[in-house]
């Protein structure tokens, strides 16, 4: 039984139900790898609205990588149901070929820019993982799998 599995065993026993704080916002201030005597000045610099410019890296990075893998989806499914909106089959392969190549050049220019990232981050737990075109790909073109399968 996988970890969702449990999870959703104790959701419908009720088990999360009544807990301290429920509906509230996480707490996650500290940060367990920061410095202690640098606590207060990035507290200070986080309340002005500032942010390390590493963290700032890695959301611009995840940002963009969620919005390429967005339009990638937008074109597969597009293409899924192009015969029956009457698209030529070799239209819509040569659509689907142009969009992999625009996401293969995003996932080259994100991968030089993780790689930057990486060398910036303070620590390897905070390191991104190089992005390789055919996982994401497989991950795109999968049928989800069932509940429980």
């Amino acid at each position: 039984m996988s970890v969702e599995d449990h999870i959703q065993r104790a959701m419908e026993e009720g088990k999360f139900k009544n807990l301290q704080d429920q509906g509230r916002p996480l707490k996650v201030d500290d940060n367990a790898f920061e410095d202690p005597e640098w606590r207060l000045a990035n507290r200070m610099l986080a309340g002005s609205g500032y942010s390390l410019p590493w963290v700032e890296k890695r959301k611009e990075i995840e940002s963009d990588l969620e919005k390429a893998r967005a339009d990638l989806k937008r074109t597969w499914n597009w293409r899924q149901g192009a015969q029956v909106r009457g698209v030529s089959p070799e239209y819509a392969e040569a659509e689907w070929r142009r969009a992999q190549n625009r996401f293969r050049e995003t996932l080259e220019e994100l991968n030089k820019r993780i790689l930057t990232y990486n060398l910036q981050a303070p620590s390897v737990e905070f390191h991104l993982l190089h992005l390789k075109f055919d996982r994401e790909i497989a991950r795109l073109t999968q049928p989800p799998q069932s509940p429980g399968g």
